[in-house]
């Protein structure tokens, strides 16, 4: 919704620089899809609204992070206490947790080493409860198949009433860990899902209840524990190890969904800096997070610790699982008319289908939040509260920057009035999305001109940002252009990332030399239209501050990922003809190259101002300041070298 409209607040911030030739051209609109567009983008409120919604249903997936891992280990470890009726409670605790520091432990090596085990184990799980659930149905009541008949749902709450509708808070566990197949979406096509549920899953999860179902017909008194004792006893042992090793995948499976969704919260200024490792060079979704993976391992820990009793955690589990599928459904309301232009009655009576459905399953859910359905609610909350306050703290930082962005007639004015001193070498000057795109300079610059009169004969103002797309192709990452006349030797570079892929820089030194490598190209760009246009005998000056931006095929100029090739890049040309020396500033370049590249970024304190309300001063002075404390510096995240760093420190009122 934020990269076609104005309807989010993340486009506010990361707004792309210039077109992107890759995005889909627009549909016709309906007028009832504009009408809901526009009143949405009319009203901040609403704005600020939606975006809390999104962060809420967010924050329970990363809280289905701490609960699937803690109630799927825990349920299969407690089959031991049916051959062993006499172990006590501490044990099958003692053993989940060895489990969960397992499981947690291994994440550092990332998923690919032993991904081929994943297929086998999963395979195995379905083949037993299937096989299980026929010989069960046959040896205990064949009958049981009549449960398929929709009639028997009717029968079911005519009879239970109320107690039928409070067992929909437990029934919705059968359909728990569906809300995380988006994570699959990143490794297998939309078919091979469908047929894999269809074909496999469902029917194997359909036979093992029904057994489950025919074998408590004759046993109603083994109603806690009708798994493990429907099992004959020559399968309880394989089962019981095939069904630890496949709690196991399903926790890893929603353990590499939450460090995705929390990779790309991070992308997009929705979640402090942190640490991501990318565990396999061939694929890049499999990443690796290591404070996340231990905050994970110790709320894991303490939720099996603190409840120890699988009835409880359910009833946490069941909460978050339907809150994700009711935010979901609720969103997709927006997708089908705002982004697919679908009409509103499609939409409407979608969202009336699964909505309801849901609801009845909430109503439910929420009955039992004394129950441990509050564990859910307060990892929601917390996880939403850091969210809120990071985004909201980054987008007054950057709205501080661009509001004060020096212009560069008054920079230049500046400079000479101070007697500015130029020293030897290039200078990468990092600054945010938004306050390094476009003309000017960052006030961060300009501080330190201020205080010290001096910098790099070259000057290359580099601006990352994170663009509201899933992947940038790479012939549009690189936007490059002048600052200023051509003897000032001042470019900017905007570096464009999709939010699946940003903060994937790889070797800082890689990096850059594909800067570079991409000045060099631009200076013999602006050679070949200068060529071109003598050649047409276009001899007229141009003002040396206005651009043009044009793609064009670049000049095959080195190595750029190991490969040599021609690419399709996007460049911002300043026709400044008059001081046009495109081969000595090649040269120029290589030399201050030699002697040496240096690094400069802000390093700022955001304060609210003192004229501001209470709460916005406890959410910037105080959350947003402990959580900018206590994140990742971003010299760090950018892995620039120590010794060749320059920080400038800046207070914000904002």
């Amino acid at each position: 919704m934020c990269r076609r409209s104005r309807m989010g607040l993340l486009n506010s911030i990361h707004a792309g620089h210039g077109s992107m030739t890759s995005q889909e051209e627009p549909c016709k609109e309906s007028r009832s899809n504009l009408i809901i567009r526009g009143f949405i983008e009319k009203h901040y409120s609403l704005r600020v609204v939606l975006l809390l919604f999104v962060l809420m249903g967010t924050s329970m997936v990363i809280g289905d992070g701490v609960l699937t891992p803690t109630m799927s280990v825990l349920s299969a470890v407690s089959g031991l206490r049916i051959k062993f009726p006499e172990l006590h409670e501490n044990y099958t605790v003692l053993i989940a947790c060895v489990v969960l520091v397992g499981l947690f432990a291994l994440q550092h090596y990332g998923t690919h080493r032993v991904g081929f085990l994943f297929a086998p184990i999963l395979i195995s799980w379905l083949a037993c409860i299937g096989g299980i659930g026929i010989y069960n149905i046959l040896k205990w009541n064949p009958s049981v198949v009549r449960a398929l008949s929709p009639y028997y749902i009717y029968n079911f709450f005519r009879k239970a009433g109320e107690d039928g509708w409070s067992s929909l808070g437990g029934i919705v566990l059968c359909i728990t860990g569906a809300e995380a197949m988006f994570a699959d979406l990143g490794h297998f096509s939309k078919l091979s899902l469908r047929l894999g549920f269809t074909v496999v899953v469902y029917p194997c999860l359909v036979l093992a209840y029904m057994g489950e179902a025919a074998y408590l017909s004759k046993h109603r008194e083994d109603l806690q524990s009708s798994f493990y004792k429907a099992l004959p006893d020559r399968v309880f042992w394989p089962v019981l190890i095939i069904a630890t090793l496949a709690t196991a995948v399903g926790s890893q499976a929603i353990i590499s969904a939450t460090f995705s969704i929390i990779s790309q919260c991070r992308a997009l200024g929705c979640f402090p800096r942190i640490k991501v490792v990318h565990t396999s060079s061939h694929v890049h979704g499999q990443i690796y997070i290591p404070e996340v993976n231990w905050t994970l391992m110790s709320l894991c820990l303490a939720v099996t610790i603190g409840f120890r009793d699988t009835e409880m955690i359910g009833n946490a589990y069941g909460l978050a699982v339907i809150l994700v599928m009711f935010t979901t459904t609720c969103l997709m309301f927006l997708v089908i008319t705002t982004v697919w232009n679908r009409s509103v009655l499609w939409a409407a009576l979608f969202a009336a289908v699964f909505g309801s459905v849901e609801l009845l399953y909430l109503s439910a859910c929420l009955a039992k939040v004394p129950h441990g359905g509050w564990l859910p609610l307060l990892l929601s909350l917390a996880t939403l509260a850091v969210m809120s306050a990071w985004h909201y703290g980054t987008a007054k930082k950057q709205e501080y920057e661009l509001q004060n962005k020096v212009c560069l007639d008054r920079f230049l004015g500046l400079s000479s009035g101070i007697g500015l001193v130029r020293v030897p070498g290039v200078c990468f000057v990092y600054s945010s999305g938004v306050s390094g795109a476009g003309n000017g300079v960052p006030p961060m610059f300009a501080h330190f001109v201020t205080n010290f009169p001096a910098f790099h004969r070259v000057l290359v103002f580099v601006s990352l940002q994170t663009l509201t797309v899933p992947k940038v192709a790479a012939q549009e990452r690189f936007l490059v252009g002048r600052i200023g006349p051509a003897h000032h030797r001042m470019f900017r570079c905007v570096v464009r990332y999709g939010y699946k892929e940003g903060g994937r820089w790889g070797d800082h030194f890689s990096f850059e030399n594909q800067l570079l490598v991409k000045l060099v190209e631009f200076l013999r760009l602006q050679q070949q239209q200068r060529q071109q246009l003598d050649a047409a005998g276009d001899g007229e000056e141009e003002d040396s501050s206005g651009e043009m931006e044009m793609s064009v095929m670049s000049m095959s100029s080195g190595e750029i990922d190991g490969k040599k090739k021609k690419k399709q890049v996007r460049f911002d040309l300043d026709l400044d003809l008059d001081l046009w020396r495109a081969s000595e500033e090649e040269k120029e370049l290589m030399e201050e190259r030699e002697a040496g590249v240096s690094y400069m970024i802000g390093h700022t304190c955001v304060f609210a101002h003192e004229s501001s309300s209470a709460v916005k001063k406890f959410a910037v002075n105080v959350v947003y300041g402990f959580l900018r404390r206590n994140s990742r510096r971003p010299a760090v995240v950018l892995g620039i070298p120590h010794t060749s760093l320059i920080e400038v420190g800046m207070a914000y009122r904002v």
